[in-house]
């Protein structure tokens, strides 16, 4: 069976440069699940308190050493599940994301949600996500 992942955007469904609809995965492959990451380093400390792009920052960067971790990349990412705190400008964080994201050729599926609150009184923003690395 050939190992795929398919990035669809149907007709009839809003087109994003930013994030598709649809993703599908076939075939033989590595499935990676990621844990909520905030904006926590590896000194245990909290980056940009009151600040959600600086906050989103270190989110990817976690996000990114994830994907390392596990041979992986953003381009593997399939779907993004992002929890804003209530009161935050989104844009602020998209803006930073897309330093990470913007440069894929394909973009994962994403769901937003604005929070009353997050674990730590400090998190502005939280998000975990799912990748497919097919084997080769």
């Amino acid at each position: 069976m050939e190992n795929k992942k398919k990035h669809i955007n149907p007709d009839g469904l809003f087109k994003s440069p930013a994030f598709s609809q649809i993703v599908t995965t076939r075939g033989n492959g590595k499935t990676i699940y990621i844990g909520g990451q905030n904006a926590v380093n590896a000194n245990r400390e909290i980056v940009g308190k009151n600040d959600l792009a600086l906050q989103t920052d270190q989110v990817m960067k976690n996000l990114e050493i994830a994907l390392k971790a596990c041979d992986a990349t953003f381009e593997d990412l399939v779907k993004l599940n992002i929890n804003i705190l209530q009161g935050q400008d989104a844009r602020k964080g998209f803006e930073v994301s897309q330093k990470y994201l913007g440069q894929s050729s394909t973009q994962p599926i994403v769901t937003v949600l604005f929070v009353a609150g997050l674990v730590n009184p400090d998190f502005l923003v939280e998000i975990d996500a799912i990748a497919f690395v097919p084997e080769e």
